[in-house]
């Protein structure tokens, strides 16, 4: 099983700007993405960056230009630098990991995700 542990999320004024991190463990093995998401209050998760085991990365239109995410692949940490935070960034922001399972004649993918890092940017 794969755990994953969020960190660096905190309280912010508008303009700021935080980075978070998420460490994967465990049987990390076959990993081929990984992403975060958030949930603002009294709205459902939604997606906010994904990258795959190649570099692609995608972003919702709400962040372009202001979030960037990487991983490290050594240390198995995906980060999430957030600059110009807005009011309504605020949200949980949770991390998720693809991870894909054989046999390889029949490959599943299984998706976890971590407990969640609260984001909170003040006007």
């Amino acid at each position: 099983q794969v755990q994953l542990v969020e960190s660096g999320g905190g309280l912010v004024q508008a303009g700021g700007s935080l980075r978070l991190s998420c460490e994967a463990s465990g049987r990390g093995r076959g990993i081929t993405s990984m992403g975060w998401y958030r949930q603002p209050p009294g709205k459902q998760r939604e997606l906010v960056a994904r990258i795959t085991s190649d570099g692609t990365t995608n972003y919702a239109d709400e962040v372009k230009g202001r979030f960037t995410i990487s991983r490290d692949f050594a240390k198995n940490t995906l980060y999430l630098q957030m600059n110009s935070l807005k009011p309504e960034d605020t949200a949980v922001y949770y991390c998720n990991a693809d991870q894909e399972r054989g046999p390889v004649e029949r490959v599943v993918t299984v998706t976890f995700w971590g407990q969640g890092t609260q984001v909170t940017v003040s006007s």
